[in-house]
């Protein structure tokens, strides 16, 4: 990297800081700090949405399994993502922004007490807050790794800068932070997207390049799915990231709850949805045809680096690990606001009842005191694994494997279809697919050869089961359940029975 390069990511880093202290103009309370207040226009909501999906990961791993294996990284991972997220539009985006407007709801999993029981809530919140500091700290040495290929920083420091960047950004700033930053990286990662992608163009003289690398290229390459990526696996996370990216995955739903109204949620939903069926083919397309320019690499792993290289220019390099940065800041702000709710409102008033008492600014206080406890634990775990080789196995097989168990019943209990199941149902569920995960990668641990499709069908497959089936064996319908889950099918006006006071 040269010193032009230095300059934009700098500036980078700098504007990211100026946004944060601005936001801080715009927190009042707790509820501004984890939903924005219900104030967020639909296009904010919905270009935050996409670009907290995804970090620096897809650049090292994603873009390692695409210059590998071709075609199927895209067919399995984001075409999977933008259908689910349209599914989704219309059947959950607008019951969490209701969830809000209606109950006074601050995170995703504060109406649990209500739609199972405490224990429940407390076993879902403690089991995801665990599962997201490890995501994190992948994250984290993912865009360790591409600063330590395009500049030579070490893996520490590199971990150290950028975390130390979106700590103070999401500290200061809390939703409104990530989401304007979300709308800045969107900016900057579409502008280094496109400049790779035109560089590649470029080289093989011509947008042509899209259709006829292909015929270059081994024909497995252009295969939909292929091995370890078979149609059991893609049903299985297609599944999986129906219930994750609409809400599973925490940190998006508060992305549904900041909207103004249901409406404006759904409408946020379809924008990322086809941000998620088009975007991901222009930053794809390069590293289908990297092994065309770069072939032979000792690891896939430092594909896009070295592609970055030979096609950029001065200054251009320095943008696109920008855009590297982006979206894991993008990401580890949005979920370090999540986890901080779900810590301060739903783990630590069962811990410390005094949490109950305190003022409105010393809420305010302990969110921000979270947040900077939660990215300061994952940057510990990243920096003392030294973040090699293990990317790529945390986000798809722990994370992927894991994700659906919690998700399922939190996802299906906002559905009418499932006022059957309660606490019972969603106990069974959760553990039972964790459970099942478990024993999976012990055994693979210990030898046993365990496919990838397994890994991640069966916890999902055994938490949906049992969900349905004890629901149906055992229902706990009671009034109070049946209220919460009619007042998310409408707009309308707010009922005054907000789940904690902000």
């Amino acid at each position: 990297m040269g010193t032009l390069d230095w300059i934009v990511v700098g500036g980078y880093f700098f504007v990211m800081v100026g946004i944060g202290w601005w936001s801080r103009t715009r927190i009042k309370n707790v509820l501004d700090f984890f939903t924005a207040g219900g104030k967020m226009p639909w296009w904010l909501s919905g270009i935050s949405h996409h670009m907290s999906g995804y970090s620096a990961v897809m650049f090292v791993a994603f873009a390692s399994e695409a210059y590998r294996l071709g075609l199927t990284v895209y067919v399995w991972w984001a075409l999977t993502i933008g259908v689910g997220i349209g599914i989704g539009a219309f059947v959950f985006s607008a019951r969490w922004n209701r969830l809000r407007a209606k109950h006074g709801v601050a995170s995703p999993l504060e109406y649990l007490a209500t739609r199972y029981n405490v224990p429940t809530q407390q076993v879902m919140a403690w089991a995801g807050t665990l599962l997201k500091v490890v995501d994190i700290a992948a994250k984290w040495a993912a865009v360790a790794v591409l600063l330590r290929g395009f500049a030579g920083v070490p893996i520490t420091w590199g971990i150290l800068i950028v975390g130390l960047v979106t700590m103070v950004y999401s500290v200061m700033g809390g939703l409104w932070a990530d989401a304007l930053t979300d709308f800045g990286q969107f900016l900057i990662q579409a502008a280094a997207g496109i400049v790779m992608f035109v560089a590649v163009a470029a080289h093989f003289g011509g947008i042509q390049f899209m259709w006829e690398i292909w015929g270059q290229l081994p024909a497995a390459n252009s295969e939909p799915l292929r091995e370890p990526y078979t149609a059991t696996f893609f049903m299985a996370l297609f599944i999986i990231k129906t219930l994750e990216y609409n809400g599973g995955m925490w940190n998006l739903a508060q992305r549904y709850m900041a909207a103004p109204d249901g409406a404006a949620a759904k409408r946020s939903a379809l924008l990322s949805s086809v941000l998620w069926l088009v975007w991901p083919l222009i930053l794809f397309f390069p590293m289908w045809a990297a092994p065309l320019i770069v072939p032979g690499l000792a690891s896939a792993d430092d594909a896009y680096i070295e592609l970055g290289k030979i096609m950029l220019p001065a200054g251009m390099i320095g943008l696109v690990l920008a855009g590297f940065f982006s979206h894991t800041m993008a990401m580890v702000s949005s979920d370090a606001n999540v986890i901080s709710a779900v810590i301060t409102r739903d783990m630590l008033p069962h811990l410390w009842k005094g949490v109950r008492n305190l003022s409105a600014e010393r809420q305010l206080q302990l969110a921000r005191v979270t947040t900077f406890v939660f990215i300061g634990a994952s940057m510990l775990i990243a920096v003392t694994s030294g973040g090699q080789g293990w990317v790529l196995k945390i986000v798809v097989d722990l994370v992927a494997a894991t994700m659906g168990p919690i998700a399922v019943p939190l996802m299906l209990g906002l559905l009418p279809w499932f006022r059957r199941m309660g606490p019972a149902a969603a106990l069974a569920s959760v553990v039972s697919g964790l459970g099942v995960w478990a024993a999976l990668y012990i055994s693979q641990q210990s030898g046993v050869v365990i496919d990838k499709e397994a890994l991640v069908a069966f916890p999902l497959l055994t938490s949906l089961v049992l969900y349905v089936l004890v629901g149906l064996v055992k229902p706990e319908r009671d009034n109070r359940r049946d209220e919460l889950i009619d007042s998310l099918s409408t707009d309308g006006a707010a009922v005054q029975e907000t789940a904690k006071t902000a």
